[in-house]
């Protein structure tokens, strides 16, 4: 049995940051429904197609393990199918705009009278304020949750990162919440809202940048290797924003991704100086502190690198790890992919899709040992419609009929059972 076993979730989510929290919960062994709408779909369907007449990877990558049903829920059997879904489920998750299910009829009160045990589980932009009827985006909430005037070099722009760490991170924080309402109900009884803000999740991710924030008022952050005469958080390039500095060096190839990122430890200063030649170094009162060592940090990883440009990346990450030296290397989404110790924690998954073949995905993140969470294809545009009729709201075959006759499903033609 998962862990989430017998749960029903009623997904009216799309794009990224809803489908990342209700693919999480399917993970977990939850029966989720998605709602989309008829011959359109969720939109990323479409988006980055690169097989014609094939539903796209961004969709594949965040909806597995999904039923979808096509409903029009501005059709009034539509909108009482929708009402016995909501009777019927444990949770409604939607990143809709702002208002969106209150316009469809949909408030949250409602939802409440409809079934009282349900969760009602948002993804907004922002929290209460002057922009929480603002739409928002991957790289908006980036910027605006701290993330890109942190990220970049100091003589630069700011920069977001190619980490999704507004959608798929506050996908995240939602599921998190959505378990822990599902655990207080087992004791009230009663379902509640559980709210995600883009912006409060990429703040809750760079807390350390608004930890150095409040520093600034006793002093420089002697630690970044860039000018520390500013009143706001620096942008600091590769530099770690911790008490150990650390730095990317580049490694021998002379890719784009030939680089190692290499942290100096005090205990590991010996190590470094012995592998690179310049012993002397160890002792040296000025260089053998990390208060010595500040004021010349560049100077300190360039005498890493120049030992780095003699090894691969994995060579000197056996080498350095060997002497017990923290360390990565830079690794490529091609090298990542192929990595065979990432297919085997299920890291990375392989999964049969029935019309694009097969395809690479990202596994469940948490590993449960009781609850393995076993990765299957998306599934096509309406391709449970009927099974979930039948199934789960117990409605007769004469009732599905009416429904695919009076327009609220779509077109006949998408029905998936005979």
């Amino acid at each position: 049995m998962k862990a989430l076993e017998g749960i029903k979730i009623l997904d009216f989510t799309h794009v990224q940051s809803g489908p990342t929290c209700t693919q999480l919960l399917a993970w977990l062994g939850a029966d989720v429904i998605k709602v989309e709408r008829p011959g359109i779909g969720d939109i990323t369907r479409g988006q980055l197609v690169d097989i014609p007449d094939v539903d796209s990877l961004y969709f594949t990558m965040l909806n597995s393990n999904k039923r979808s049903i096509t409903l029009d829920t501005k059709n009034e059997t539509g909108k009482e199918i929708l009402i016995r879904l909501i009777k019927s489920c444990d949770v409604l998750v939607e990143n809709f705009a702002p208002g969106a299910l209150d316009r469809m009829g949909f408030p949250w009160e409602r939802i409440q009278e409809l079934n009282p045990r349900i969760t009602y589980a948002s993804v907004k932009g922002f929290g209460p304020g002057p922009y929480e009827d603002c739409k928002v985006y991957e790289n908006v909430a980036q910027c605006t949750g701290g993330a890109a005037s942190t990220t970049g070099f100091d003589d630069g722009p700011p920069l977001v990162t190619g980490a999704q760490i507004g959608d798929s991170g506050t996908g995240l924080n939602l599921a998190f919440g959505i378990v822990a309402a599902l655990f207080q109900r087992v004791t009230s009884g009663r379902g509640q809202r559980v709210q995600a803000a883009m912006q409060d999740g990429v703040l809750n991710l760079a807390r350390v940048k608004l930890r150095d924030q409040q520093r600034l008022a006793h002093g420089p952050l002697t630690e970044y290797p860039v000018n520390t005469d500013v009143d706001e958080t620096p942008r600091a390039g590769n530099a770690s924003g911790g008490g150990q500095p650390g730095w990317a060096v580049r490694t021998k190839g002379g890719g784009p991704n030939d680089y190692i990122y290499v942290i100096i430890q005090p205990p590991g200063w010996a190590n470094y100086m012995e592998l690179c030649g310049r012993p002397e170094l160890v002792d040296d009162p000025e260089w053998s502190t990390p208060a010595a060592r500040l004021p010349k940090l560049d100077k300190c990883f360039k005498i890493i690198e120049e030992w780095t440009l003699t090894k691969t990346k994995r060579e000197a990450m056996d080498i350095l790890n060997a002497r017990d030296i923290p360390c990565g290397p830079i690794l490529s989404m091609k090298e990542i992919a192929d990595e065979p110790a990432l297919r085997n924690t299920g890291t990375v998954v392989e999964v049969d899709h029935p019309t694009r073949g097969k395809y690479l995905t990202v596994g469940m993140p948490v590993k449960l040992s009781d609850s393995e969470a076993k990765v299957q294809s998306s599934p096509l545009l309406g391709e449970h419609t009927e099974e979930i009729l039948l199934d789960v709201l117990g409605l007769s075959r004469e009732e599905v009929n009416a429904a695919w006759n009076s327009g609220a499903l779509g077109e006949p033609a998408a029905k998936t059972i005979d």
